[in-house]
């Protein structure tokens, strides 16, 4: 006679725990004062919201593939500064950014320098990065390059954004 395996119950998760998969920017200078973005990583989408009257209010919302996610985090976690070559390269790569990472990117591509190929190198992360800024065009807001540096968050012109809109 077989005994029966004991039902496994999954204990109830807290909300701090279910909710750890959200990251929050407030990135002053470029939003308007009270408004935030939060970005679902398992979802893959960043909002915008807004707090009105004590009730929030989803004003702008966009859908990021895995990789998009994995350059548009760095920089939104470098804004108010730029994000260095190394550090999306690193995030691109093994979708997590740690020093030890960072330090082999950036041995990566002095190395891709010296033999002239640092463009084949970055690519890939251009590429990503080029589709990922469109998304950010949504919500006033453009991603830069910093001449031989990296990118960094900048507010998108009143004329680019009107275009955007329509």
């Amino acid at each position: 006679m077989q005994k029966a395996s004991p039902r496994k119950v999954k204990a109830p998760v807290s909300y701090a725990q279910e909710n750890e998969h959200i990251l929050h920017f407030s990135l002053d200078g470029l939003l308007p004062k009270g408004h935030v973005l939060a970005l679902n990583t398992t979802l893959g989408t960043l909002s915008q919201l807004s707090c009105e009257e004590t009730m929030p209010r989803l004003l702008e919302q966009q859908q990021f593939t895995t990789s998009e996610i994995y350059v548009l985090i760095p920089v939104l976690e470098a804004h108010p500064y730029y994000c260095g070559y190394e550090t999306l390269l690193a995030s691109y790569s093994h979708g997590r950014v740690t020093e030890a990472t960072v330090a082999r990117c950036r041995e990566l591509l002095q190395a891709a320098q010296e033999e002239g190929v640092w463009d084949q190198e970055m690519r890939p992360v251009r590429n990503v990065l080029s589709r990922t800024r469109l998304k950010m065009h949504n919500f006033g807001i453009d991603i830069t390059s910093v001449h031989e540096t990296g990118y960094m968050l900048k507010r998108l012109s009143v004329r680019r954004y009107i275009e955007v809109e329509e």
